[in-house]
């Protein structure tokens, strides 16, 4: 009895409980880049040429293994161009008798594998921590779903810096300690890098011909793409950036892209690392004295505690999440989110960085892009669908609820207990970019003032309704209160006739 055995392209894991559940004398595994897959979104090329490469350099590992493994190219003749199609292609090649498959981590892919007319067996995720069943454990009955007291069961489940029932060092979180405003230099090279082999060239090549007009740089391509490779770059990163990671997370400069961060989100996603390998080699740094313990903490808590939070969100929340609007956002998404030009220095930092790396750091994402495309009112569901495309680390599960929950506030405070919003005065103080933009962050009204200034404000009055009655907003809108009327008008009239511009296409 023939059965194929599905592996995506973010579940290249030797641990994958489909891998485990197969018999490698009679099972066959199944592997496709497909067009349905590349282009569902328009996908940044590294992305794709990161997927597709470490997928091939994957289903080497396996056939080395003892697996038999089918291989297809994207650019094969006959190659359907869905991952269904695939397995009924495959099913009718081999007299298979049915399918099994490790849960994908997006809604559309786990409906489209349900309905398939094919014989299929869908097995957990097991690759996390939480399962679906202990999140919504974890959930039943609270009023409120806030990750810091998820983080703190799953610390207490992993043992990762604990001193017996209590936290390491006496408390659970050192955010206090990690927002310090950008340093004078960073003595750190970023991530490693790795030259492109034959495989990587080859699929190169093939992106740069079927997707070289997507918004995004194809080259340098320098990430890693299998297992080791991942693995020496994590070994590089927490000798040389963890040290002083907490430090400066939140921290953003124009001539630094990458500050102290990791770098592993797109190979942790995409299966290449183990989050409790990649968070237990933290915590020896910390025990051997080679980090302290407020970047060792904060780089803990993001991959047990938000990642894993988050994907619970995600699945808890069902497959019409991403459709929330909560605060009604109608305005599209404007151009200079691909790339056209804008006078706001931390936008085109941010945009401009994402272009050419594929990446951008969760500040620059949360309290620039996200911060401007909330107070600009732009529809959430465009926002989503921008940040699935752009970043090499998305992938549904985990970009939905960072941008629908954390971001725009569209799922009503199922994430966020207030609205993630500042004016220019947050971004100035957690970076260089107002020094040498055309606005003027210390202005509040006029023509030369931070946009994000005007904006604010519209945004708070715009929905006074909605937020007025929030404990963590009421400072906000005794503040606008006690402002002068005349200077409440020309503030809203800045903003409204900006917005105009905005709408207008004007480069503003």
């Amino acid at each position: 009895m023939v059965r194929l055995v599905l592996v995506l392209g973010d579940q290249l894991s030797d641990n994958l409980s489909a891998l485990r559940k197969a018999d490698k004398k009679t099972d066959i595994i199944v592997m496709a880049e497909v067009q349905d897959e590349a282009s569902y979104v328009p996908h940044h090329p590294k992305k794709i040429a990161f997927t597709f490469a470490a997928m091939r350099k994957f289903a080497q590992r396996l056939r080395t293994g003892g697996w038999n493994v089918t291989y297809t190219r994207f650019d094969d003749p006959d190659n359907t161009g869905s991952i269904v199609g695939e397995l009924i292609r495959r099913a009718s090649e081999y007299g298979a008798t049915g399918v099994i498959y490790t849960e994908p981590g997006e809604w559309r892919l786990i409906s489209a594998l349900a309905d398939a007319p094919l014989k299929t067996h869908g097995l957990p995720d097991d690759r996390f921590i939480a399962s679906h069943q202990d999140f919504d454990g974890w959930a039943e009955g609270r009023k409120q779903l806030r990750m810091e007291y998820f983080y703190r069961d799953m610390r207490r489940k992993t043992d990762l810096l604990m001193d017996g029932d209590k936290p390491e060092g006496g408390k659970w979180n050192y955010d206090h300690d990690n927002r310090k405003p950008a340093p004078d230099e960073v003595d750190f090279n970023g991530p490693m890098r790795f030259e492109p082999d034959e495989i990587v060239t080859d699929v190169l090549r093939l992106v740069e011909d079927n997707f070289g007009s997507n918004f995004g740089d194809l080259h340098p391509f320098w990430f890693a793409t299998d297992q080791a490779q991942a693995r020496a770059h994590l070994v590089h990163w927490i000798k040389n950036g963890l040290p002083k990671f907490g430090d400066f997370q939140d921290a953003m400069m124009v001539d630094q892209k990458f500050m102290y961060h990791a770098i592993i989100g797109l190979y942790l996603n995409a299966g290449l690392l183990d989050p409790l390998e990649v968070c237990q080699a933290a915590e020896k740094a910390y025990k051997s004295g080679d980090a302290p313990l407020n970047a060792v903490e904060g780089f803990i808590r993001q991959i047990i505690g938000w990642r894993e939070y988050v994907r619970g969100i995600y699945f808890r929340e069902g497959p019409d999440y991403t459709a929330r609007n909560e605060l009604n956002h109608t305005r599209d998404l404007p151009a200079l989110y691909w790339g056209a030009d804008t006078k706001m220095k931390c936008m085109s930092q941010a945009i401009q960085q994402t272009k050419e790396e594929a990446y951008a750091h969760h500040i620059q994402r949360l309290m620039v892009t996200g911060n401007f495309a909330l107070l600009a009112g732009i529809e959430p569901a465009q926002v989503h669908e921008w940040y699935l495309a752009v970043y090499a680390d998305a992938y549904e599960w985990v970009e939905a609820p960072n941008t629908i929950g954390m971001s725009q506030f569209a799922d009503g405070g199922i994430i966020a207990s207030k609205p993630y919003v500042s004016s220019g005065n947050y971004i100035a103080k957690m970076s260089d970019y107002c020094k040498s933009c055309a606005y003027k962050v210390k202005d509040k009204t006029g023509p030369d003032a931070c946009p994000f200034n005007v904006l604010y404000w519209h945004f708070l009055t715009r929905h006074r309704d909605h937020f007025s009655n929030n404990p963590r907003m009421g400072q906000m809108y005794a503040t606008w209160d006690r402002m002068a009327q005349d200077k409440r008008d020309v503030i809203i009239a800045d903003a409204d006739a900006w917005l105009g511009r905005l709408d207008s296409g004007d480069m503003v």
